[in-house]
């Protein structure tokens, strides 16, 4: 079993590597996105990225699924009535992903 340490250590490997793959700074803007406005929808993100980039909903909502599952620094909040989730950044990586973006 991994120590929090060893765990903290592969989420900002990936995190960096997911980053540098950013081409168009997309991935960049969503991550900032959480920073600033802490709990958001699918529908939210995109409305906020559309603004900027010419991306489909689809795209956003792969995004957040691979932050949140493959990443890990994403928690889900489900509805009740399953119609939204609202996903927010871990408190334990704000500042990993402050620094990550920054950078």
């Amino acid at each position: 079993m991994r120590s929090p340490q060893e765990i903290k250590s592969v989420v900002e490997a990936r995190l960096k590597k997911y980053i540098s793959r950013d081409r168009t700074g997309i991935r960049r803007a969503m991550l900032k996105l959480f920073l600033r406005l802490k709990s958001l929808t699918i529908a939210q993100i995109f409305e906020e990225l559309n603004k900027r980039f010419v991306i489909s909903y689809h795209s956003v909502a792969a995004m957040v699924g691979i932050i949140a599952s493959r990443l890990g620094i994403l928690h889900v909040i489900r509805e009740k009535d399953g119609t939204c989730s609202i996903y927010q950044l871990k408190e334990q990586y704000v500042e990993m992903v402050r620094g990550a973006v920054a950078g």
